[in-house]
């Protein structure tokens, strides 16, 4: 697994299993960012989750090229990008669609933080 405090990029469908099997198994919040090298919006947000990574590393960045993993895209039901999916022990928990950087925030410290909830 690469080092805390940063975002992890995923290019094999092989390497995107292997992140979040581990993700998964850490019990940390993981966020998945959902992006592509033509949108815009995805490269304005992405210093901001660089930065997040850095300053929390009590929580797994996870990104994937939405044209390199289209197929894992496709089993996500990602229609925009970029889109943020929040992850606990292999459940979503939440979900931000565009580079929304104070919802991001906010969601990432509201789920960093809350005790996972069973039904």
């Amino acid at each position: 697994m690469a080092e805390e405090g940063q975002v992890i990029g995923c290019q094999t469908v092989e390497s995107w299993n292997q992140q979040l099997q581990l993700a998964n198994a850490s019990k940390k919040l993981v966020v998945v960012d959902f992006t592509a090298s033509w949108c815009g919006p995805c490269r304005i947000i992405t210093p901001v989750l660089v930065d997040l990574a850095k300053k929390l590393p009590n929580v797994i960045f996870l990104k994937v090229d939405v044209d390199e993993l289209n197929t894992v895209a496709q089993d996500w039901a990602v229609e925009a990008m970029p889109t943020f999916v929040f992850l606990k022990e292999g459940t979503i928990v939440d979900k931000v669609v565009g580079a929304r950087k104070d919802e991001l925030q906010q969601k990432i410290a509201f789920h960093s933080s809350a005790l996972v909830q069973k039904a």
